[in-house]
């Protein structure tokens, strides 16, 4: 990744002059345009990192609250009267206890199957914490041996990113490499740095040493750490870092977090996210293979447009249900169809947090199951009650449906049977599973021949397209080494001090043209000898084959209960 950072000086700004020559597409012709919003507003980075606060959560309560009081009045029934007694053996006598120490107006949630999730929620009541001191601890600066050992390892060291959670009084919450309990001496120096910056009432947001660069957030309490000496750029890294938090808000929500270090500033939070650590490595895993979270913006399965409407309509006559907000198939961490209840909108982070939540779960394939998820950006003060199920024999379509109800299982069961019948019958998971089969589209469907590959993002829909990986990118090191020049691009024209409008540069083994309009962003990578002029014309001859294909790359219409 050296070379890659020393070429990265050897670009090419073209001015708006030099655009307006091109005759590049207008932006109103945009592929993937759609005047019907999709998905919520993917925001700038400012507002993506956004810290969640008190008001931020009183804002959102027109969301999950709201639906529970247009419940409450239909059914005539206090909310504190709610009870989920005649659910699944996945209910748990504590669920009460953990919605009694949240706020009063907050949703109470069923929990997972997965058993080290539900002894880690039970932990949220902390009837043993009781005990524990008020004020922290001092943490001792002086490694033992045998965890010096461990942070001076040759296989430690050479990890080219790490990713830590600790609390403010340094307590280690989550390391990405590595046992917590070995890494407790340099969380506690980490956590020093912090506060000693905090001290001169100032924030620490970056540390760069040599080729490594450390980037902190601080968010309710808690401190995110990322380590990197790769191609994430301290942007970018904070990006990760968000994830991370909206991570352990789905797990807790935000209300529950905040509770629990008001009342125990010394809480081992370790306990009650106790079974959420495959959430936190997949997610990462995620980062560093899926476009999608560098973008902020959903991959969609393609597929035939009468297929989808068949998939979508499907949902929409056989999940008539009160109270189900979203409704969702999604196949191989690509969205087939969205249904949404009217004025909800899904954010493409929430979806990021849903896939992981299939992702990392292996118990979703063994049955239908019921699990409570927290969606930030959604409504970090509650949780949906998540329906789930794989559609297909081979366990690669999944059905998600997020409800306000926590005693909606068996009803939404039997949507599930019946969404499943006519989509055998119209042969839409066979569509489907060929689909998946076919991997995605080759480049060379595009028909320009010094193109190697591309990203190409619809802002106005959130969602983005990519041909499948092929030669020269068709090992791990060098598909590895063709995210980092995403990385490298997008930093570029999102750069905050200036960001840029179009970037072309070049490089030792390939040409590079990022094109950031109103109504897209463009990220291609050409062969070596590519000239701009050629650059320019095979973006537009892109454009035209995204757009004749639109229909079936992209989600272009809303549909709603």
């Amino acid at each position: 990744m050296a070379t890659d950072h020393r070429e990265a000086e050897q670009l090419v700004n073209t001015s708006d002059s030099d655009l307006q020559e091109a005759e590049f597409v207008e932006t109103n012709e945009a592929p993937g345009r759609c005047d019907s919003a999709v998905f919520a507003k993917t925001d700038d980075l400012d507002d993506l990192t956004l810290n969640i606060t008190n008001g931020v959560i009183q804002n959102h309560r027109g969301t999950i609250t709201s639906l529970i009081r247009k419940r409450s009045k239909r059914s005539n029934t206090p909310r504190d009267q709610e009870t989920d007694a005649d659910l699944t053996n996945n209910s748990n006598p504590s669920e009460q206890d953990i919605a009694n120490s949240i706020e009063q107006s907050e949703l109470s949630s069923e929990l997972s199957e997965d058993e080290d999730v539900k002894n880690g929620l039970e932990d949220l009541s902390l009837q043993d914490t009781e005990s524990a001191p008020e004020e922290a601890p001092s943490v001792t600066l002086i490694p033992s041996a045998s965890e010096s050992d461990y942070v001076n390892s040759l296989e430690w060291k050479q990890q080219k990113k790490h990713i830590f959670i600790l609390s403010e009084s340094g307590k280690p919450i989550y390391s990405r490499h590595g046992s917590e309990d070995k890494l407790v001496t340099i969380m506690g120096v980490m956590q020093a740095l912090v506060s000693f910056v905090q001290d001169n009432k100032d924030n620490l947001r970056s540390i760069v040493a040599g080729d490594h660069t450390f980037v902190f957030m601080n968010r309710d309490h808690l401190t995110f750490v990322g380590i990197t000496r790769g191609r994430e750029s301290t942007q970018q890294m904070l990006l990760q870092l968000t994830y991370m938090y909206n991570q352990v808000i789905s797990v807790l929500t935000h209300s529950a977090l905040t509770r629990i270090f008001k009342q125990h500033r010394n809480c081992d939070l370790r306990r009650p996210l106790s079974g959420s650590e495959k959430f936190f490595d997949n997610l990462l895993n995620l980062m560093d293979v899926e476009p999608g979270l560098l973008l902020t913006s959903v991959r969609c399965l393609p597929l035939d447009s009468s297929v989808r409407d068949i998939v979508s309509q499907t949902i929409v006559q056989h999940a008539k249900v009160k109270d189900l907000v979203f409704a969702l198939i999604i196949a191989q961490n690509q969205l087939v169809a969205l249904v949404r209840m009217k004025r909800y909108y899904l954010h493409p982070m929430d979806l990021h947090l849903i896939i992981n939540l299939i992702n990392a779960s292996e118990s979703f394939k063994a049955a239908e199951s019921w699990t409570p998820i927290c969606l930030p950006k959604f409504d970090a003060g509650g949780f949906l009650q998540a329906y789930v199920s794989y559609l297909d024999e081979e366990c690669q379509t999944c059905l998600l449906l997020l409800s306000v109800d926590i005693e909606a299982f068996y009803t939404l069961s039997e949507c599930c049977t019946k969404i499943k019948e006519r989509l055998n019958r119209y042969n839409a998971l066979t569509a489907i599973s060929n689909s998946l089969q076919r991997h995605s589209y080759s480049v060379q469907q595009c028909s320009i021949g010094d193109l190697r590959h591309f990203l190409y993002k619809a802002r106005s829909t959130a969602q983005y397209t990519s041909p499948e990986l092929g030669p020269p990118y068709n090992t791990p090191d060098q598909q590895d080494r063709l995210f980092g020049l995403y990385h490298f691009l997008h930093d570029k024209v999102h750069s905050v001090s200036r960001p840029l409008k179009l970037l072309y540069h070049v490089g030792q083994y390939e040409t590079l043209l990022g094109w950031v309009t109103q109504g897209f962003e463009l990220y291609a990578v050409f062969g070596p000898l590519v000239t701009k002029n050629i650059a320019i014309h095979a973006v537009n001859k892109l454009l035209r084959w995204i757009k004749r294909e639109e229909d079936r790359l992209f989600i272009l219409s809303s549909v709603t209960f």
